[in-house]
């Protein structure tokens, strides 16, 4: 489980639906992707990022690296939630962990580890946080034990 108070609220919460299952009978790795994809909308609101943010500024945010790694599979009828902790704040980027997990019992199920950039829309490249953005973030990082 993430290490921190803030990151014990989700960041996704849903349900696996039938139509979403492969010809294994599982869900597969497109749809992990959305989930993962949700989440990191609900976590950038959370942490200052939200819409809000972004019209207002002319900023946005883009992935530059994503690795996965899947712990259990999920079936039609299970109930998710996404878990997510802020790792490292560098100067235009940030680095941050979801934790996939069953609703019921909280188990592992996959997590997703992103590099995400910090994006000045107008000219399409990575800009510098403002201040009170990056010193807000950096408060929020968590460290964990490895």
């Amino acid at each position: 489980m993430p290490l921190n108070d803030q990151s014990l609220e989700p960041t996704y919460v849903g349900v696996v639906y039938p139509w979403e299952a492969d010809h294994m009978g599982h869900i597969n790795i497109a749809r992990y992707a959305e989930i993962f994809d949700a989440a990191n909308w609900g976590f950038f609101a959370r942490i200052g990022l939200g819409r809000p943010y972004f019209e207002a500024s002319g900023y946005g945010m883009a992935a530059l690296t994503q690795e996965a790694t899947y712990h259990k599979e999920l079936f039609p009828g299970d109930t998710v939630a996404v878990f997510t902790d802020l790792l490292e704040v560098r100067e235009k980027t940030i680095r941050y962990r979801h934790y996939l997990r069953l609703s019921q019992g909280l188990e592992l199920v996959a997590t997703c580890e992103f590099i995400a950039a910090h994006l000045d829309r107008s000219v399409r490249r990575a800009t510098a946080f403002p201040g009170e953005i990056a010193a807000a973030l950096r408060g929020k990082v968590v460290t964990h034990p490895e």
